[in-house]
């Protein structure tokens, strides 16, 4: 009797050990999410555009096929990458970081210059006269993942940036926790945008 007793103590013991990692999982997701904020609005305001001037009827496709891109680019992709990157070059964080803040802040001026003095975009006319909707939708969503992966890579690089260091399945449960979180809050608010 006493060894079982003795086991189901065990057993409560890791019960409140994982209890206790999934809540840690849970605050540092929180908290990275948190200082992916300003990456994720850029991410939610960038979306919209690609859909605009589609068939109505393709919104939701469109953006459920950006949507899965982007789960896939973040877990397939870039989890692993920023686990590797932790593991064997962490000095390369903060420069990777400082890239990324360099490419928005690329993005906010180019938009900005646009906004200041707008121009016809040949390109975007050519692809509008051709009237060929699938090929549209198709270029619109090409760019519209390529966008996305580089902001994934941003939030994904803050986020590891804001997890303390840790067991290494804490550090890859949090990263998945936010990446999954994260696309999910970005294309569901996308998805009632447009509809």
């Amino acid at each position: 009797m006493s060894g079982l007793l003795a086991l189901l103590d065990d057993v409560a013991a890791i019960a409140k050990l994982a209890a206790s990692s999934v809540d840690d999982v849970a605050g540092m997701a929180a908290k990275a999410g948190s200082k992916a904020a300003g990456v994720v609005i850029d991410d939610a305001a960038v979306t919209p555009k690609y859909v605009h001037g589609l068939d109505p009827k393709r919104e939701l496709p469109i953006i459920w096929k950006i949507a899965r891109a982007s789960f896939f680019n973040k877990l397939v992709i870039l989890l692993p990458v920023a686990l590797a990157l932790n593991a064997f070059a962490p000095w390369l964080i903060t420069p990777l970081l400082m890239l990324g803040g360099f490419y928005l802040c690329f993005e906010g001026a180019e938009k900005v210059f646009h906004w200041l003095l707008p121009h016809g975009d040949a390109q975007v006319e050519k692809d509008l006269d051709v009237g060929d909707p699938v090929h549209l939708e198709e270029t619109r969503v090409r760019g519209a993942i390529k966008t996305d992966f580089i902001l994934s890579a941003e939030i994904m690089t803050i986020t590891l940036a804001a997890i303390p260091a840790g067991t290494f399945w804490l550090e890859a449960a949090t990263l998945a926790v936010v990446a999954i979180a994260i696309t999910a809050v970005v294309y569901g608010t996308v998805a009632l945008i447009v509809k």
